[in-house]
């Protein structure tokens, strides 16, 4: 018999994360346990979660990747899609899907470090899921391959003198694999074309707050939150796949991101798909591309041979 100190920690643990195992689809044998609603920070008394997905029908590798859920800095629990991130679990990656808070109660000032304190969060508690915290990979469609972005360029350490230990903890990431990010919102598809909750963002508006009213305010919202103005030689390998004919946000943006990064000295590639819109319209074999995203992180996280492909 298990001594009582043991199965009372059990029973709290059980209590504190609602786990439970899932299945596949019909066809497929692999499966996960998903973790649900565990809180990594609050917001004016409101909880922030995640779910931690780690598969359990092969050997966990050992490292983590990150799964921002996030449309239009919209962010919900709802919208987390196992399937997307099956790939991952296949090859043995335990995955945190991340919820931030939601345009347009929260905006990007207050989304941000959202996203900066999920990342210090799982990196401090690494032991509890058996992950390297060295080796972390973060990814997301459009508007969650934008706050991929901005990690990828602006994550670091927090301040020493945080009175939660988390905040203390690095926010930096070690690769990005994303989808149709925006990334530079003072040149929005041409140079000079300004879309700071404007022109082809103007739906967006809440997401910059009202800032985003005056032109001086579209300036300084622009450069906070453009992270193609944040690259360096240091920003974190970074794979962006693309479609062109894209009405929302522009293949330029992800061209302009992978020629600035490149011209830094950081490593960055960019997959066109022809003919590909928004939100996967039009999209061929989205299966493949995941394949591509986790083939980038087996490289750039594990240090597996790059597979064949046309990065």
């Amino acid at each position: 018999m298990k001594p009582l100190r043991f199965l009372l920690l059990l029973a709290l643990a059980c209590a504190a994360d609602y786990i439970h195992a899932q299945t596949k689809p019909s066809g497929q044998t692999a499966t996960y346990t998903r973790t649900e609603d565990v809180v990594y920070g609050r917001k004016f008394g409101t909880a922030l979660t995640l779910d931690v997905f780690q598969p359990t029908t092969i050997k966990p590798n050992g490292f983590a990747i990150i799964q921002v859920i996030s449309g239009g800095w919209v962010s919900s629990h709802a919208n987390i899609s196992p399937v997307s991130i099956q790939t991952y679990l296949d090859r043995g990656y335990t995955v945190f899907t991340v919820v931030h808070g939601s345009q347009p109660k929260f905006t990007l000032a207050e989304i941000v470090p959202d996203l900066h304190r999920a990342v210090r969060f799982i990196r401090q508690n690494a032991e509890r899921w058996a992950i390297n915290p060295a080796h972390l990979g973060i990814t997301g469609s459009s508007a969650g391959g934008h706050l991929s972005l901005t990690l990828g360029t602006q994550g670091g350490p927090g301040p020493v003198d945080a009175k939660d230990p988390i905040d203390r903890a690095s926010s930096a990431v070690q690769a990005v694999a994303c989808f149709y990010p925006p990334t530079d919102f003072l040149n929005y598809g041409r140079e000079g074309e300004i879309a700071v909750g404007n022109g082809i963002l103007k739906d967006y508006i809440p997401a910059f707050g009202p800032d985003a009213l005056t032109t001086e305010g579209r300036q300084k919202l622009g450069q906070t939150f453009s992270p193609a103005r944040y690259i360096s030689a240091t920003t974190a390998p970074t794979l962006i796949i693309h479609g062109d004919a894209d009405p929302l946000v522009p293949i330029q943006q992800s061209q302009l991101y992978v020629a600035r990064a490149t011209a830094a000295g950081a490593t960055a590639r960019l997959v066109v798909k022809p003919g590909a819109e928004h939100g996967g319209k039009n999209w061929p074999d989205i299966a493949g591309d995941r394949r591509r995203l986790a083939d980038w992180f087996d490289h750039y996280l594990r240090g597996l041979p790059m597979a064949a492909s046309d990065y």
